[in-house]
């Protein structure tokens, strides 16, 4: 089992910059990729940007170059740092951790961007 707590969502104009957070309750070690993913209402949840526990990152095509998604080893946390903000990034941003074949999910966190 692995607990995930988000931090860092808000409201931001266009053009602005936020930094989310996701820490999680154990160690790296049995956590192979960790990831960033974001829903908006009636749309499905799609995948945002994701790290492995070897670093490998991978961004979806609309956030690339905007995006950067990190990791604290020693605090077992992920960020994921947005530029450059886009009224159509409005979401809720989830974090997700796959640990043994099994996916955990944050609670997740808004981000609102204005025009």
């Amino acid at each position: 089992q692995v607990q995930l707590v988000e931090s860092g969502g808000g409201l931001v104009q266009a053009g602005g910059s936020l930094r989310l957070s996701c820490a999680a309750s154990t160690s790296w070690f049995s956590i192979s990729v960790m990831g960033w993913y974001r829903q908006t209402p009636g749309k499905q949840r799609e995948l945002v940007a994701t790290i492995t526990n070897y670093g490998t990152t991978n961004y979806a095509d609309s956030v690339k170059g905007r995006f950067t998604i990190s990791r604290d080893n020693a605090k077992y946390t992920v960020y994921l740092q947005m530029n450059s903000l886009k009224p159509e990034d409005t979401a809720v941003y989830y974090c997700k951790a796959t640990m043994i074949g099994r996916d955990y999910w944050g609670q997740g966190t808004q981000v609102t961007v204005s025009s």
